[in-house]
């Protein structure tokens, strides 16, 4: 029985692809199909061990947390129908509504209790973790140094979820749409271990669910017929093609095969525009695009070289000829359009100086660092291989070694996914990365400079002022007050370079010009839910 099982589920999946393939829902003798490609290979889709935008493509389309993105990416009612927060601010309140998991038991407060719980869970290695310490005791689960029973979320009753926080933190709700915050079926999660998230093994409260997933190549899901949102859903089947290549995608394209793609490449903008009329989607976004230095590693435990190497970059020049039209050149890691930052926002004090001088200022602070012709600068810059960073990488080589002939970079391309691990691993010399906001707040990119952030605070920068102005804003209630310390927070980190902000992006979507639904928002949140192309309906 379970052979046969087996093989009529890799008959289903066969016949699934092969229809995906056949015109993406524009004929009549196919179901309603979306196509859509995504940057870089799917390593995981479980939502505590993820921790990749272009995976939250997939995981947001089959998983819904106590609240929800709308098509705009403002939070709203998800699993929960509505929630009370007590006069502290530290105690939140949810009712669930009444959803069922795809295999037809109920969505309840224990689920949350349990996903909560295991996000903690030293042995699951969540890269997000820390993210949640904002719950009570929950980095001392995380730590071992309390059971997870002391976490400060609790069941009152099958439909009542309570989240007790160690400080007031108003930006909960657009938190909780973060699918680290997910619930996860625990029936699954305990009988399958990892291999929950196969087609086979999959449970989900979502309106899409995986039937197929071939590594390297494309995953498919299918309408939910159960699960929130799939009533609205228009299209029936979503396909996720993992194409990392631009000439890739654009051939797809052109062969009706590909209905959006989450990238495209910035510096050709214009033709692409030609190519695709009404194609190209761009918009001002919460993504800083960052260079971290490996604090670990000498050079890099030196300030002044960390600082030389930062002020010699000109990116002013890159955003002009380099990158996608729209990007900005960052002097400040926090995006111009983050919420609750209404104050002079800091900047690296140089940001205004002639060229030369930022040069003639580097040049003397690496000699009193001890390099010079007699003793060259070598390191090694890793890039990854998606977006505009490979035609950047040449530029930053050229503005380093403006400095001096003996600065000596040698620059490495990278696929994606493997310089993230590497990142997390903090095996790298000097390396590019972005952040993309979870939530509109300052603390989602401030946070990852924090001593006990972890595996995503990457040159494992540590700084006991930092860390305590952070704390001290936690539990700041009037937010002028609470963004005059982030800004202080923020000058101190400028100042000490354990990272050098590039630029702050623009979205960057090709959609075709037939679907409708979708919204351009900076938090670049598109969920397959909300589309429909003209001339269809939700079933």
């Amino acid at each position: 029985m379970k052979m046969k099982s087996l093989l009529a589920g890799a008959a289903s999946a066969i016949m699934v692809v092969a229809l995906a393939a056949c015109g993406g829902g524009r004929s009549g003798e196919d179901v309603p199909t979306l196509r859509r490609g995504i940057s870089a290979k799917v390593d995981t889709l479980d939502p505590h061990k993820s921790s990749a935008a272009w995976e939250n493509i997939i995981i947001g389309d089959m998983m819904i947390g106590l609240t929800t993105d709308n098509a705009d990416g403002k939070p709203v009612p998800g699993m929960a129908e509505s929630w009370d927060v007590d006069a502290t601010g530290t105690v939140w309140t949810f009712k669930l509504g009444d959803y069922t998991w795809s295999d037809g038991t109920p969505v309840t407060a224990e689920d949350f209790v349990f996903a909560f719980r295991r996000i903690q869970d030293p042995t699951v290695a969540s890269q997000y973790a820390s993210m949640l310490w904002l719950v009570k005791n929950a980095e001392k689960v995380n730590n071992g140094e309390l059971p997870p029973e002391e976490m400060g979320v609790r069941a009152i009753d099958e439909k009542t979820f309570e989240i007790t926080l160690e400080y007031p933190a108003p930006y909960l709700p657009g938190l909780l749409s973060h699918y680290t915050t997910f619930p996860v079926p625990r029936q699954a999660v305990e009988a399958y271990g990892d291999a929950w998230i196969q087609p086979q093994n999959i449970v989900v409260n979502g309106p899409y669910k995986l039937v197929y997933w071939r590594t390297g190549d494309q995953l498919v899901a299918e309408k939910n017929p159960t699960g929130f949102g799939a009533a609205e859903a228009c299209f029936d089947r979503v396909v996720y093609f993992e194409i990392e290549n631009e000439a890739a995608y654009e051939n797809k394209i052109s062969a009706g095969e590909l209905d959006i793609n989450n990238a495209f490449s910035g510096p050709r903008q214009s033709e692409i525009e030609a190519k695709f009329p009404g194609w190209v989607r761009t918009g001002p976004g919460l993504l800083t695009t960052y260079w971290t230095f490996n604090q670990q590693r000498a050079p890099f435990n030196d300030v002044r070289v960390r600082k030389a190497l930062s002020m010699a970059l000109d990116r002013e020049f890159m955003v002009r000829n380099v990158m996608t039209p729209g990007f900005q050149a960052a002097y400040s890691f926090v995006p111009p359009e983050m919420s609750n930052y209404e104050v002079d926002r800091p900047a690296v004090y140089w940001k205004d100086l002639p060229r030369e001088e930022r040069l003639a200022q580097a040049r003397s602070l690496l000699q009193e660092a001890g390099f010079g012709p007699s003793n060259p600068l070598r390191f090694e810059f890793t890039h990854r291989s998606t977006g505009d960073n490979p035609k950047v990488a040449p530029v930053a080589q050229q503005n380093w070694a403006e400095i001096g002939n003996w600065v000596q970079p040698t620059i490495v391309r990278q696929d994606t996914k493997v310089l993230y691990a590497r990142l997390r691993q903090n095996d790298f010399q000097v390396s590019d990365a972005a952040w993309l906001a979870d939530f509109d707040d300052p603390i989602n990119f401030l946070y990852l400079l924090q001593s006990t952030t972890g595996q995503q605070n990457y040159g494992r920068y540590a700084n006991a002022e930092y860390d305590a102005l952070l704390a001290q804003s936690n539990l700041e209630l009037d937010l002028q007050k609470r963004a005059e310390l982030f800004a202080r927070a923020e000058s101190l980190m400028l100042e000490e370079y354990p990272i050098t902000p590039m630029w702050v992006q623009v979205t960057q979507n090709l959609v075709d010009p037939t679907l409708t639904g979708w919204e351009d928002n900076a938090k670049d949140i598109h969920r397959s839910r909300f589309l429909c192309r003209d001339g269809l309906k939700a079933d």
